[in-house]
């Protein structure tokens, strides 16, 4: 993908800043969704912890380290980090490992690793780092990537860290997947080879299922949620949603989180959303996450380089492939898979490397070309 003409007679041209209202979108986002993690998470916080504000607390302080991280992350030439691809991978590849070994189990899943008081999770280091490995492995070889072989060694080379990170986060794994099919669609969109490339996807999805008995379960809660015990989240959620109506029950009023879906503030937050906010809540938090993708879009399309447009696009696919699945399985159109809502969801390590990624793209977009 290439910018604006650079060469065009008579035609002067500048560079912004940043993009202001990629900025704007990301604020209002995570401002709503601390609003909304206080709301969902007070009433698990006074039961547990004897404080209604033990979650928002703690969200508050990585949303804090987040929003330096992205300040910092803004100021600093995306080129720098194609120099740091490589090891940000192997480093990702190490701490997945660790987490096998060392991990803390948390709600039947060990996704986390502890140092200190402080425990954050590796996958979600692992998507930045693949992001920024595959934009420059496929920048530097992009005229052979109209080649099937070249695009299947591209994803043979993600598949060391989706088999670690699947091995207890199938649902971090298919979003790794989904981020390098559109990254290698993106450099040469051949829609032969990206079926080719779906097909391999869903072949290795199908492994990991069949090699986990508790992952053909999920399939059969799915179908059937009533008939299992394991199916009372999803039914929960769904009455929660269609408690909500129009136009909700009113910020603060729902009765779904007072202990009737588990963990209210964690992958099923929509859902709250929905019973609080309404239908018409809901449908302006999606359309928040449609503008967010939108911004992106927009700056892979127009920055100068292969580089810069691969990173803003593979931030891009993150965003819109996991929002899809968190809204796809609080609505029991997919399995559960345990996926967070961005920004939203309760989760530290989460919203620190998406406002993190956030500052990169606004990195990229300052290298965006634009006509007066």
């Amino acid at each position: 993908m290439t910018g604006p003409d650079s060469t065009g007679k008579g035609k002067k041209q500048r560079r912004e800043p940043f993009d202001y209202s990629l900025l704007l979108v990301v604020l209002i986002l995570v401002g709503f969704g601390l609003v909304v993690l206080y709301s969902t998470s007070s009433w698990n916080g006074q039961v547990k912890f004897a404080d209604k504000a033990y979650y928002l607390k703690k969200q508050f302080f990585a949303t804090s380290l987040g929003l330096a991280a992205m300040y910092v992350v803004s100021g600093i030439d995306y080129h720098r980090w194609e120099r740091l691809a490589w090891l940000g991978y192997l480093l990702s590849l190490v701490l997945s490992t660790a987490v096998l070994f060392f991990g803390d189990e948390y709600n039947g899943s060990k996704r986390w690793l502890s140092i200190g008081p402080l425990s954050f999770q590796p996958s979600e280091f692992a998507k930045l780092a693949v992001i920024v490995l595959l934009a420059s492995v496929i920048s530097r070889r992009v005229k052979k990537m109209t080649s099937l072989k070249q695009m299947f060694l591209v994803m043979l080379l993600i598949l060391p860290i989706v088999g670690l990170v699947g091995t207890n986060n199938l649902s971090t794994a298919i979003i790794i997947m989904g981020i390098a099919v559109i990254l290698v669609f993106t450099a040469s969109p051949k829609y032969l080879q990206f079926i080719a490339m779906g097909g391999l996807g869903v072949g290795f999805l199908a492994i990991f299922l069949s090699v986990e008995s508790y992952r053909l379960e999920r399939l059969a809660i799915w179908r059937n949620p009533e008939a299992y015990e394991k199916g009372y989240q999803t039914l929960q959620g769904l009455y929660a949603i269609g408690s909500g109506g129009l136009f909700g029950v009113g910020y603060g009023n729902s009765m779904q989180k007072l202990g009737f879906v588990p963990e209210a503030q964690n992958d099923m937050i929509f859902s709250i959303v929905c019973e609080e906010f309404g239908l018409l809540g809901a449908l302006l938090l999606m359309l928040l996450f449609l503008l967010l993708v939108w911004r992106l879009l927009m700056i892979a399309v127009h920055v100068p380089d292969l580089l810069g447009s691969l990173i803003a696009a593979g931030i891009m696919g993150h965003i819109l492939i996991q929002v899809i699945l968190n809204i796809a399985v609080v609505t029991n159109t997919i399995p559960n898979t345990g996926i967070t809502l961005p920004f939203v969801s309760y989760g530290g390590t989460s919203v620190l490397f998406l406002l993190s990624e956030m500052g990169l793209a606004l990195n990229v977009s300052r290298h965006v070309r634009q006509e007066p």
